[in-house]
Order: structure tokens, then C-alpha cells, then sequence
């Protein structure tokens, strides 16, 4: 873990701690009313409902459900878990989802804005913790990854849900993220590396570019850059989750992987470009086992909805990425490397596909 942020004045004084109560507080609330919605999303969005109309409402007696009744947790305890109109108890998901979002949210500000573990120079150089502000450019770091947060766990509840991911969800967030991808091109907030080659481990919204050192007709902090860069993160995305899936199913003769999960790996791309996408599918995988193993252990099914393994599998990379960068980037930038491994894609796995099926 990077060490904290060095302040011009360190924390200690009561308005210090103060201030930086608040932050969390401020994180919190605005988490637990993103949260209120992803309820909303996660209830209407399977059955192809709108988000608007009608308002929200009562299962059971269809009553709408008034605005003081519809803060998120506060409602639930005060109303004990029940409509207010017929009595009939409200799920225990909506304020656990809430409150899931609310804690997520802080934990995503305490790990970007103050413990910066993306090591980002805009923070050490400008945090404002002293007069309570921070950079606008780290605000938006946090805004662009708490968007692809909030995607994550819609898309994630879906699954859990039902097994499915609608498409409603990843193709919103792919066009979201290719629209922060041309807005906050690489390497925005950082200023470019000075000489070819010496690409640091994360360096701004985008971590890396398509391509380094960058061809002349993609020029640093252009949107043509940025578009790019998305574009590219959301065709990988989507090719390798389908090409493995391609795999699995011929050698085994079973759909091992689902069109959702290609379409949350196409939005991923999108939002993170597409080296972390390649390292979040492959770090996904452990955590799929777990996932599995305790499925099977508690329930005995053994149909896994795969998101929720891969958006954490993405996240882990994401927030390792300074380290994992530093390992990475002479491999990801080598043209040869790279068309090796294109090619052991495209003719390597069909044949490794063909000897599963000789075996089964």
C-alpha cells in the first residue's frame, strides 16, 4: 500500500479531523442514495420497466410510496420493515443494498482521496484536506470510478438475482465510459512522461493509453487518444470473454460463460481501458472459485453467476494497478510479445477447444 498523501499541514488539529469527517460523511450519504436507485434498477430494469414512471410504489397495494417513507435505511427502521399502507413487509435487500453502496463509496474516497493508493501526483502535490477542499481533477477520479462502481454492483445484483445481466445496464455503462474515455483522455490529471518509454505505473484517470510510446495521430490528452482508448478496452472486453466462452462450450460441449459476461468485461473496457481489463478477467478467476466453492458448499447448485467474481476480480486490479503496472508495462508495450499471444489466441485456443472434446 502507498504511504499516505503528504500534507502541507498534517491532520491533528480538531478541524482537521473535522473536515475530513465530513468527506466520509458526504461519501456515505451520496452512496446510500445511489444505492436507493440501484434498488430501482436492479427492480425494473430485468423486466424492461421504466426508470421514471410510474413512481415508486407498494408491491402489494400499489399505494406510492410517499417521500418520507422513501429515505434510504431511515425509512426501513421507522417504518419497522413494512408498508406503511397494507403492512406487508418490504425486503430486506433494499436497505441492505443501501447500505452496501453507502460503505463502498466511503471506502472507495478513503482508498483514492486519503490513502491514495493510486499514487497520483495531483494528490500529492495539491490535497486541500486543511481548508476542506480537494482537487477538482481527483474529484473526478473519484467520480468516474464510482459511476463504474455503481454499474458493477447493478449489474452484479442482476445476476445474483436472475442469472442474467441485462443489456440495458452494459450498454449504458459502455457508453458512459466512452464518453469519460474521450472527456478525461490519457494521461489527464498528469502532465505526459518526457521521454518514450518511461510510462509510469498509473498516471491519471485512464492508467495507460492504447498504446505506448503514443503514434503521432494519437496525441497525449487528445480525444481522439481517449476515444481510442475506450473503444479499444471495450473490444477486448467483450473479445476475450467471448472467445473463452467460444472454448469452454466446444470442448465441453456446455455454456461455461454467459453474453452477460462479455458485456460487463465490454463496459469494463470502456471505463479502464484494456490492459486492466485482461488482468481483471484472469484475477477474476480465483475469486470465481471461491465463489463456487461456497455456493456449492451452501446451496449444492452449481450454476455460478460469474459477474460478481469478475467485478471484483476488476477492482482488485484496479486499486493494485500502481504495482502491478510496474511488472506489467514491458510486456503490454512489446509488439512482438503482444502479436504472439494474438496469435496463440486465435489458432491456440480452437486447438486446445478441439482436444477437450477428443478427451470428453
Amino acid at each position: 500500500m502507498p504511504p499516505l498523501p503528504r500534507l502541507d499541514s498534517p491532520i491533528g488539529s480538531f478541524a482537521d479531523v473535522t473536515l475530513l469527517v465530513l468527506w466520509y460523511v458526504c461519501a456515505f450519504v451520496i452512496g446510500l442514495t445511489v444505492g436507493s436507485f440501484l434498488n430501482v434498477c436492479v427492480a425494473r430494469l430485468p423486466f424492461e420497466k421504466s426508470l421514471i414512471w410510474p413512481g415508486s410504489c407498494c408491491p402489494a397495494c400499489y399505494q406510492p410510496i410517499r417521500w418520507y417513507d422513501n429515505i434510504p435505511v431511515l425509512s426501513y427502521l421507522w417504518l419497522r420493515g413494512r408498508c406503511r399502507s397494507c403492512g406487508i413487509g418490504i425486503p430486506l435487500r433494499y436497505p441492505a443494498v443501501e447500505l452496501l453502496t453507502g460503505v463502498a463509496f466511503v471506502a472507495l474516497f478513503h482508498v483514492e482521496m486519503v490513502a491514495n493508493w493510486l499514487d497520483l501526483g495531483v494528490l500529492r502535490r495539491n490535497w486541500g484536506l486543511a481548508p476542506g477542499l480537494l482537487p477538482p481533477e481527483a474529484l473526478w477520479l473519484f467520480f468516474h470510478h464510482a459511476l463504474l462502481l455503481s454499474f458493477l454492483l447493478v449489474a452484479s445484483l442482476c445476476d445474483l438475482q436472475d442469472m442474467e445481466v441485462p443489456l440495458s445496464v452494459t450498454g449504458t455503462g459502455t457508453l458512459v465510459g466512452l464518453i469519460l474515455a474521450t472527456l478525461f483522455p490519457w494521461p489527464f490529471p498528469e502532465p505526459a512522461p518526457q521521454q518514450a518509454g518511461s510510462l509510469p505505473p498509473y498516471s491519471g484517470i485512464y492508467a495507460w493509453p492504447v498504446w505506448y510510446p503514443l503514434p503521432a495521430w494519437l496525441p497525449a490528452g487528445s480525444w481522439q487518444l481517449g476515444l481510442a482508448t475506450g473503444l479499444a478496452g471495450a473490444l477486448v472486453g467483450t473479445l476475450l470473454v467471448r472467445l473463452v466462452r467460444s472454448l469452454f462450450e466446444f470442448g465441453r460441449g456446455i455454456e461455461g460463460m454467459g453474453i452477460g459476461d462479455a458485456d460487463l468485461m465490454m463496459m469494463a473496457g470502456a471505463f479502464l481501458g484494456w490492459q486492466p481489463v485482461v488482468l481483471g478477467f484472469f484475477a477474476a478467476a480465483p475469486v470465481g472459485l471461491v465463489f463456487g466453492l461456497a455456493q456449492l458448499l451452501f446451496t449444492g447448485r452449481q450454476a455460478l453467476p460469474f459477474v460478481p467474481a469478475l467485478s471484483v476480480g476488476l477492482l482488485l486490479v484496479l486499486f493494485n494497478w500502481p504495482a502491478l503496472g510496474r511488472h506489467f508495462a514491458p510486456g503490454f508495450f512489446d509488439p512482438i510479445l503482444m502479436a504472439a499471444l494474438t496469435v496463440f489466441l486465435v489458432l491456440g485456443l480452437p486447438a486446445l477447444a478441439f482436444l477437450l472434446r477428443l478427451i470428453r
